[in-house]
């Protein structure tokens, strides 16, 4: 048994203490626009939610590009306030009911997600399991992609990079090309987000680069302004054999999707960053405007990733999932391949240093073995290995 009749009914009588946010100096280094930014100083939070017989539970970051990126001051403020307010007293097992009060309370997305995501981590702890497990486990390592930053460099950089990450192992390399910066002025262009030409080039030189046994995708993060400029780059890719295509345009023209669905024989993976969650993305699914779904744990949690993971098997679609982290390794190992297939493992560009953990980690949560599969942590919960005293010697004291 995993537990005494005792142990099961003091959990059963288990109520939230508290919720709070504890926020601590980091640092990391950015890349940006093909140059590595000087290190700097950071805060990330660690959101912590307490019970009354000392059950604990955890979620790192919810800001952002995985979960290194803390909240920002607004949300820290709404967590400790309105959320804590709604849940304290409660059974922390709840998370369905809570799910669907922060909803209609209008809670912010991502704030929502990461109570979700400590309660989750919170109950797996209390039963010595990982999350998965909890979840129902399905497997214990997942096919890697590597996925790049935007901007990397020249055309031949890509195509380079692609080839080391090819030789490291990947399988699957994912381009993220040249968005709100000019690639041959190389100064900033906010005013012309998308560079057709040059990322069409960078797409035949990764292909030429790599062969025809990598998996490729591509992702402009929603910057080709015009359907034209869509579909075009859309026939180089089918042309090319790409996997998906990601996000061509900004996600609040549905119609355009659905028009361009219906145009192209690649896939096209999307919503990535519209808010709504598991709700948003079974409309997309309905009215046709994507071939395959998206989601991450800061779009409505570990339960929302859930939800729509279900929603995808029975339409038979792909849910692929965005962003790496511990908690989307988790929900990766309770689906199935054929379901929810890769992992998305970076950012990446030439000369970085992804195998050393952030100082309040002991490991990073996804290395990946010489066939290009991470494993899923085994550790109870998300798997975190916490240096809290690191934690403690960096906290930001706040009156």
């Amino acid at each position: 048994m995993i537990s005494s009749t005792a142990n099961l009914d003091r959990q059963q009588n288990m109520k939230i203490v508290d919720v709070e946010v504890i926020l601590f100096h980091t640092h990391h280094r950015r890349f940006q626009n093909g140059m590595w930014l000087p290190e700097e100083k950071a805060i990330q939070t660690v959101t912590r939610v307490l019970t009354d017989d000392g059950a604990e539970g955890y979620y790192f970051g919810g800001r952002g590009h995985g979960d290194r990126d803390g909240l920002s001051s607004d949300q820290v403020a709404a967590m400790e306030g309105r959320v804590r307010d709604l849940v304290v007293g409660h059974d922390p097992f709840d998370r369905e009911k809570f799910w669907h009060w922060l909803w209609v309370a209008k809670v912010q997305e991502n704030v929502l997600s990461v109570l979700d995501n400590a309660l989750w981590d919170l109950q797996a702890r209390c039963f010595g399991l990982p999350v998965c497990k909890l979840l129902g486990g399905c497997r214990d390592k997942v096919k890697a992609y590597a996925s790049t930053y935007p901007n990397i460099g020249s055309v031949e950089d890509y195509a380079e990079h692609a080839a080391a990450c090819k030789a490291e192992g990947y399988t699957h390399y994912k381009i993220h090309p040249y968005y709100f910066w000019d690639p041959v002025k190389k100064e900033a262009a906010p005013g012309r987000p998308s560079h057709v030409d040059h990322d069409i080039a960078v797409c035949r030189a990764v292909r030429e680069s790599v062969g025809d046994d990598m998996v490729l995708s591509f992702d402009p993060w929603g910057t080709y302004c015009t359907y034209e400029e869509a579909l075009r780059v859309g026939r180089v890719l089918e042309s090319l054999n790409f996997y998906w295509y990601e996000h061509p345009m900004p996600e609040y023209r549905v119609a355009s999707y659905e028009k361009l669905c219906a145009e192209l024989d690649i896939p096209i993976l999307s919503p990535e960053v519209a808010a709504g969650s598991v709700f948003t993305r079974a409309d997309w699914i309905r009215r046709g405007a994507s071939d395959m779904s998206r989601i991450d744990v800061l779009r409505g949690g570990i339960t929302g990733c859930r939800k729509l993971a279900a929603v995808c098997e029975a339409y038979g679609v792909k849910c692929e999932l965005h962003m790496n982290g511990f908690a989307n390794l988790q929900v990766l190992g309770a689906t199935s391949e054929d379901t929810c297939e890769y992992y998305e493992r970076g950012l990446l560009a030439p000369g970085l240093d992804y195998a050393t953990p952030p100082p309040y980690f002991e490991t990073i949560c996804d290395p990946m073995d010489s066939d290009g599969y991470v494993h899923i942590p085994q550790e109870p919960g998300m798997g975190y290995r916490i240096n809290w005293d690191y934690i403690e010697d960096n906290r930001v004291r706040r009156s």
